[in-house]
């Protein structure tokens, strides 16, 4: 119902894509609707996992400011975030806030990544590595490594909670486990379903009083979780 909506999202959006967004919501270039194909090369998967750090409290219009001064610094490689000058980097990502734990964080990612030397890490390597929580681990692995990990995000714990089928104080690792429960283990449906809620969330979960007019959701309720 969301996907017959406000179609395909063509998530993780890429700088050097030039799909827009086709709901125009939030930031408007870098998408690939039904190209399920990106990342189509290690530096767009390197692109797709700083983003993830990088959006960590905040929203993407700051990421792709963020990104924009890397790429223009030549910096959107794990070796270039590894060699660039540490304040360089801090003011680079600044747009993204927190660029002083960020800049750090990337500083560690960009040593982790080039220690994978091309290999896919396992959702527990992700979570050892410092700054890397569950939301960022999973998006990394569905968007970056297309591994079929569901991402939950603070929309998503809104929206479904609101609807009753999460409880409030549900924690992270439970609400994956109950929509990978409910959803086949495909890569395509666990990032279009994420980036679905998010759309819709944008729309009806953005400002209280939350979900007023939302009807969708309810019925998606009664169908899809019984």
């Amino acid at each position: 119902m969301l996907l017959k909506l406000y179609g395909p999202q063509g998530w993780w959006p890429l700088l050097n894509c030039k799909g827009i967004n086709p709901t125009k919501t939030g930031a408007i270039k870098g998408y690939h609707p039904n190209d399920y194909f990106y990342p189509k090369n290690s530096k767009q998967r390197f692109e797709i996992c700083i983003g993830a750090i990088l959006t960590q409290n905040t929203s993407w219009p700051q990421v792709e400011k963020a990104l924009l001064n890397l790429k223009e610094l030549k910096a959107l490689t794990s070796e270039a975030i590894k060699k660039l000058n540490l304040e360089k980097l801090k003011q680079a990502i600044k747009p993204a806030g927190y660029f002083n734990q960020k800049a750090k964080k990337l500083k560690i990612f960009a040593e982790f990544y080039i220690n994978l030397k091309g290999k896919t890490p396992t959702r527990d390597e992700l979570l050892n590595v410092w700054g890397i929580g569950p939301e960022t681990a999973d998006s990394i692995l569905l968007y970056a490594f297309k591994v079929p990990e569901f991402v939950v995000d603070a929309y998503t714990k809104r929206v479904f909670s609101h609807l009753g089928i999460i409880n409030k104080t549900a924690t992270y690792n439970k609400i994956k486990e109950i929509f990978e429960n409910n959803l086949p283990k495909n890569l395509k449906i666990y990032q279009e379903y994420h980036a679905l809620i998010v759309e819709h969330a944008k729309r009806h979960y953005s400002k209280k009083p939350y979900g007023k007019n939302d009807s969708l959701l309810k019925a998606i309720k009664t169908k899809s979780f019984k």
